[in-house]
């Protein structure tokens, strides 16, 4: 399936955010920095994203009628998350283009349309089954096997919704711990005891202007800590083949669902040497942040091409790079020394606007540049320690 080919959506025109957190904050800078309007819409006002934008509309996503005047105010419309109903994305298609388009959303916002998109167009995944209640756990076990992971199939991140099942007396026990209201489901997952997590932004363009069509960021490793993103690093330590493998499998996805616009490929390299893809988000993404400051063009500056019809721009790293997320847990004992980390000249920060810090909120990052990853790593890890004067003898 080929890119559609679209008017471009030239630099002066008004784009249309659904979703106001900080990656609409981060994709309003690169708009307003290439010409473009930005306006916002989400049910809360004095946002990360409104903040900066030129109109903020503060309204429900179940408000159509809202939705409506809002996309009528536009040129083109994407989104900042995608969890945003399919009824408001058909509802702002009714008045300006929607980037990516609604039904990328449908299947990337729950994780069982997705599994069952990616095993059904090919891509490795790793077992699964579907969870529709209770007595469907002992023949999803029975298939995917012990150890695994028993998740919402919709509206989960940062490890919520999920729970490890390692003995079939567990199984049940977890379900009802997901608490999910009648008729939703759930997904049964084999367990990954993964080497490394890896991502791949990729971008597709809808070939306005011809140029690149589609391009992707070198695979970037992921850290967790308590199931929330902690540090990034590009490049990631993968082999050649390993990371021409995993370019391939995102440019496939990115074809296979018809993306316009920017899309990140979470996958997981096995001990032995292969790829699995675990999540799909279509949009930028956290482990992207520090292409802002490492790469010719930045994650946000790429989906602003890509959904404007323009050609995409080069994703080469300019320097290896680490990134470390600022959550609200760094302001207990009251505001960051933002001083002592500036105080690392190749270290930068990025503060997302929100007010109120809270225990797991992402609040920021920063981003290190060095000479190798490994002294990105050991910089950033610095940097952020001296934010409450903590020192560190080595990365993690």
């Amino acid at each position: 399936m080929s890119a559609r080919r679209a008017a471009p959506v030239l630099p002066g025109a008004t784009l249309g955010v659904l979703g106001s957190g900080q990656l609409g904050r981060m994709f309003t800078i690169a708009a307003r920095r290439m010409g473009y309007r930005v306006h916002t819409f989400s049910p809360e006002d004095d946002t990360p994203t409104g903040q900066v934008a030129d109109r903020e509309v503060c309204a429900g996503y179940d408000d159509l009628d809202a939705v409506r005047d809002f996309a009528r105010g536009v040129d083109l419309v994407t989104f900042e998350f995608e969890n945003v109903p399919a009824g408001t994305a058909e509802a702002a298609a009714e008045h300006a283009p929607v980037r990516p388009a609604g039904a990328v959303l449908h299947t990337t916002q729950n994780r069982l349309r997705e599994k069952s998109f990616l095993a059904g167009a090919g891509f490795p995944v790793t077992p699964f089954a579907a969870i529709r209640d209770a007595a469907d756990l002992p023949a999803a076990i029975a298939a995917v096997g012990l150890p695994a992971v028993l998740k919402t199939a919709g509206w989960g991140y940062d490890g919520k919704g999920q729970a490890v099942i390692r003995a079939p007396a567990e199984a049940e026990p977890a379900f009802r711990g997901l608490g999910l209201p009648s008729g939703a489901e759930a997904i049964l997952e084999a367990f990954v005891d993964f080497a490394l997590e890896v991502s791949v932004v990729a971008a597709r363009g809808s070939g306005g202007f011809g140029g690149l069509s589609a391009a992707e960021f070198p695979p970037i490793e992921n850290r967790h800590h308590r199931h929330i993103l902690d540090l990034s690093l590009a490049p990631a330590d993968l082999s050649p083949r390993l990371a021409r493998e995993a370019a391939e499998i995102a440019r496939g996805i990115l074809a296979a669902l018809d993306v316009v616009g920017v899309l990140c490929v979470e996958l997981f390299v096995t001990r032995d040497g292969r790829l699995l893809v675990n999540e799909l988000a279509p949009r930028p993404h956290n482990s992207g942040h520090l292409t802002v400051d490492a790469a010719a063009t930045s994650q946000f500056e790429q989906q602003l091409r890509a959904i404007c019809g323009l050609p995409l721009g080069a994703t080469d790293l300019l320097r290896p790079a680490a990134m470390a997320n600022l959550l609200g847990d760094l302001w207990d004992e009251g505001e960051p020394d933002w001083a002592a980390a500036l105080a690392f000249p190749e270290v930068k920060l990025h503060l997302y606007g929100k007010a109120t810090p809270r225990r797991g909120r992402k609040m920021g990052h920063l981003t290190a540049l060095a000479g190798s990853r490994d002294e990105a790593l050991s910089r950033v890890v610095a940097a952020r320690a001296a934010l409450v004067g903590r020192r560190v003898q080595a990365a993690r």
